[in-house]
């Protein structure tokens, strides 16, 4: 682990310098210790693809004390056994107004609609981290045969739930929000809800695999999704 300042009341914790299965594995297993840890002087704690941001009191504790008290908690992790995976499948309507931009991807990678579809609901995809908007997951794992770079022209409004692809990523839009992602499906699952007692449906470290439906499918999911919202 490499300690950098960022701040009075902040440090930067950096596991590499590369986006990898291990680093990432690394920063949850010291982001969970970290929010298990007894303590009144961690205010937030930012994972990102490589590190970690650790805002604290400066006033409770020093750079150097939290710094050691890291450390302490790096060494005693136990690195036995295998990682508990959490796996969330994603309903996904596919083409049509749902994924306008479907046909380009199809274009740019020489394959046809149907391809996309199949390579793209085919992978489990690791959630590395939560940014952009709230909830939103940088997924790791798309296959290279649909990579396509983004809008030339981004749009002002993206529906929520609108699923998307940008070079060799993939990921979801939690809320209605501007962007340059190449549209290929929505989910009628609410990504973000801030009604909820827990607003955000995904987590990093999870794993989600897209599931293709019908449009009838979809009506179905999105009316209980509302019904239950409005139970709340």
């Amino acid at each position: 682990m490499k300690f950098l300042y960022a701040g009075d009341s902040s440090m930067v914790i950096e596991f590499g310098n590369e986006i990898s299965k291990e680093i990432n594995s690394q920063i949850r297993a010291l982001t969970d210790g970290l929010d298990n840890m007894e303590n009144e002087f961690i205010r937030e704690i930012v994972p990102t693809y490589r590190s970690i941001i650790v805002h604290f009191d400066s006033l409770k504790i020093s750079y150097g004390d939290l710094k050691k008290k890291i450390l302490e908690l790096g060494d005693s992790r136990s690195d036995d056994g295998e990682e508990e995976v959490n796996m969330v499948e994603i309903p996904v309507l596919y083409g049509g107004d749902s994924g306008p931009d479907i046909e380009s991807v199809a274009e740019h990678n020489g394959i046809s609609v149907e391809d996309v579809i199949k390579i793209h609901s085919s992978r489990d995809y690791l959630i590395y981290m939560l940014g952009f908007t709230p909830g939103f997951p940088y997924l790791g794992g798309m296959d290279e045969r649909i990579a396509t770079p983004r809008l030339e022209k981004p749009r002002l409004k993206i529906d929520a739930g609108s699923v998307g692809i940008a070079g060799s990523q993939t990921g979801i839009y939690p809320l209605e929000s501007p962007g340059g992602w190449q549209l290929i499906g929505k989910t009628p699952l609410d990504i973000f809800n801030p009604e909820n007692e827990d607003p955000f449906l995904l987590n990093a470290g999870d794993y989600i695999r897209f599931i293709p439906i019908t449009i009838e499918e979809y009506d179905v999911i999105k009316s209980k999704v509302k019904r239950e919202w409005t139970d709340e």
